[in-house]
């Protein structure tokens, strides 16, 4: 493939990322400054998983892209624009539903596991159809970004580490909720957690 190709695929790719990446890192400091006051938390199960570690991951993996390593080489530039144009659009959805998630969720937002004394369980929006909307994002954001840099290590990185945390995390913040919410069960019973479950229409 010729190197003005790849150049012009390489900065369209780098414009969206970032662009992205910065939506998201603005609507995490929007979390942060309109979280709840300490007071008012009712259980809170803290973690190594958190906002903070997950930014250290998204850096590694950073570091893993722009350092190339475990890059393939395209052999088309149709295929390299085809494969790229899928990671994008996996990164752009992960933006979106992040974004989505944050509003709904609103103040019910917390880096760690937390239920608060004024705690409701949000099911419109996207949590219609997820649990975990934020961590699937994530997941898939950085899926996407793996595929879209033709990064094999990054997407190692991801599937075997960043998606275990997340269920890790997931996991302790349903404890709470199950808790709290009797009718948990029947929500989780229907919605999928980092991936839509066909939900079958009611007579």
């Amino acid at each position: 493939m010729p190197i003005e190709q790849q150049q012009a695929i390489a900065l369209v790719t780098s414009r969206v990322i970032a662009l992205c990446a910065t939506a998201i890192l603005g609507a995490v400091a929007a979390n942060f400054a309109l979280t709840s006051q300490p007071a008012a938390v009712r259980r809170e199960r803290r973690s190594l998983v958190a906002t903070g570690t997950m930014i250290g991951f998204f850096a590694a993996l950073t570091w893993l892209v722009s350092h190339r390593v475990g890059v393939l080489v395209p052999g088309s530039a149709s295929v390299a624009v085809a494969i790229t144009t899928a990671g994008l659009a996996l990164v752009v959805c992960g933006t979106v539903v992040n974004l989505l998630g944050r509003l709904a969720l609103g103040r019910n937002w917390a880096n760690q596991a937390t239920v608060y004394e004024h705690q409701t369980l949000v099911r419109s929006g996207v949590y219609h159809w997820l649990r975990h909307p934020l961590y699937a994002s994530l997941i898939w954001l950085s899926v996407g970004v793996s595929v879209a840099w033709w990064n094999v290590a990054a997407l190692a990185a991801t599937l075997l580490v960043f998606l275990p945390a997340m269920r890790h995390r997931a996991a302790l913040e349903e404890a709470l909720l199950a808790e709290r919410f009797p009718e948990y069960a029947d929500y989780r019973a229907v919605t999928g957690c980092f991936w839509p479950r066909h939900r079958e229409s009611q007579p």
